[in-house]
């Protein structure tokens, strides 16, 4: 089962954050097999961490909340919240098969959060430009909550496009990197 997991910022947390980073990459490989996308929200041209986003197949919603829960900027009280989710991974590929590569362009999380009937749930036409794509999903996978998608765009209002805007209750879109060791 594949779920989206994003941990958001407690405002204040960077030093703990950054204080913090070598358990959490340490905590990360633990799961490197079961990890499908990773990598951290940012603010501003100065790129302050906002959020953590990690994509991960695990067996169930158990080891998922395990998983969410367990992380060490969690655990040290550095987030504000946690979005956990069952995701399907509409792409069937990890970030590091990407074709784009890690480098070049902007990127950007967007979500989608969902108003009633399921949109979005198969690959937009153009899809040469997302790195990761898939619908949010209720813990038992039968309802649609919305859409999660990590985009290369040129800018943010690109990055929005890629979803049927009229179909959600409210899109987020943030700065987004590639996340892991380098």
């Amino acid at each position: 089962m594949e779920f989206f997991c994003y941990h958001r910022d407690r405002p204040g947390s960077l030093t703990l954050r950054q204080e913090l980073l070598e358990d959490h990459w340490s905590y990360m490989d633990r799961y490197a097999e079961e990890l499908i996308a990773r990598g951290p929200t940012l603010l501003g041209e100065d790129g302050i961490p906002t959020g953590s986003v990690h994509i991960v197949d695990l067996p169930d919603p158990a080891a998922a909340r395990a998983f969410a829960f367990g992380e060490p900027g969690y655990q040290a009280g550095a987030y504000r919240d946690v979005m956990l989710r069952r995701w399907r991974n509409v792409l069937g590929r990890t970030m590091w098969e990407f074709p784009g590569g890690r480098s070049g362009g902007n990127h950007y999380l967007v979500l989608g959060l969902g108003a009633g009937q399921a949109a979005d749930l198969s690959v937009p036409r153009d899809a040469d430009e997302l790195i990761a794509y898939g619908p949010l999903l209720s813990d038992d996978g039968d309802r649609w909550l919305g859409t999660a998608a990590l985009v290369r765009a040129p800018d943010p209002a690109t990055a929005r496009a890629v979803l049927t805007q009229e179909r959600y209750a409210d899109i987020e879109v943030h700065n987004w990197e590639f996340g892991g060791r380098r």
